[in-house]
């Protein structure tokens, strides 16, 4: 009866830890470094003077920084992915992801590039230089450490909203402590998975804050 009682502990403490790999999982995923632009016009469109333009407008901002951002970057990776015939494991490894940051940044570039041609207001293009430049030094620290851009990418976003709320003058409070606590997830996802170390989540998380306050200051 003990050794019976001792299985049924053991499978559902198996069966608690693959639920929790499949969470980090699904959380890396959702929380892909390539939404960092979407999340900081997100933030624009509701706590600047850019919440009174248009929905039409902002729907229309937000789908062409979708296309260049997300979904132009993600699919040729994939593409690359497939045509090399590695694994997701190959892809995430220091010597592999310099490619991936090549199209990512490339795809930025692409997003600038058009949203300059179509006018766009200069604090949207702001936040796309950001992500450039957060992505352009997680691509050189690769060369010696595998920094994590799921880290960086919130770090990122977080200090483009302590800078635009400098510039702007809004209370940024609560949207800091949401990307505190998002970073930790997602952070504490990563270290879970085996994918990053304690110190390669706080680094990368780091090199956003600044690089992305910098950035939009600067531009």
């Amino acid at each position: 009866m003990t050794l019976h009682s001792h299985d049924i502990g053991k499978k559902a403490a198996i069966g608690q830890q693959r639920m929790i790999l499949l969470m980090a999982r699904y959380i890396s995923i959702i929380f892909t470094p390539f939404y960092l632009p979407l999340m900081g016009l997100a933030a624009l469109f509701l706590f600047s003077y850019l919440s009174m333009m248009p929905l039409g407008y902002k729907i229309y901002v937000l789908l062409t920084v979708y296309l260049f951002t997300i979904l132009l970057p993600t699919t040729l990776i994939r593409l690359y992915r497939h045509y090399q015939g590695w694994s997701l494991l190959k892809l995430f490894s220091r010597e592999g992801r310099m490619i991936p940051y090549a199209i990512s940044i490339a795809s930025y570039l692409a997003c600038f590039y058009i949203m300059n041609a179509m006018h766009f207001p200069h604090f949207m293009s702001s936040i796309v230089v950001a992500a450039i430049a957060i992505q352009s030094i997680c691509a050189l620290i690769n060369h010696r450490w595998k920094i994590s851009t799921h880290t960086a990418a919130i770090g990122g976003t977080t200090g483009a909203v302590v800078a635009f709320s400098l510039i702007i003058g809004f209370n940024p409070l609560w949207w800091f402590c949401i990307l505190i606590i998002l970073a930790g997830v997602v952070g504490t996802g990563r270290m879970l998975l085996r994918l990053h170390s304690l110190g390669e989540i706080v680094g990368g998380f780091l090199v956003g804050l600044f690089a992305g306050c910098a950035a939009v200051i600067a531009s």
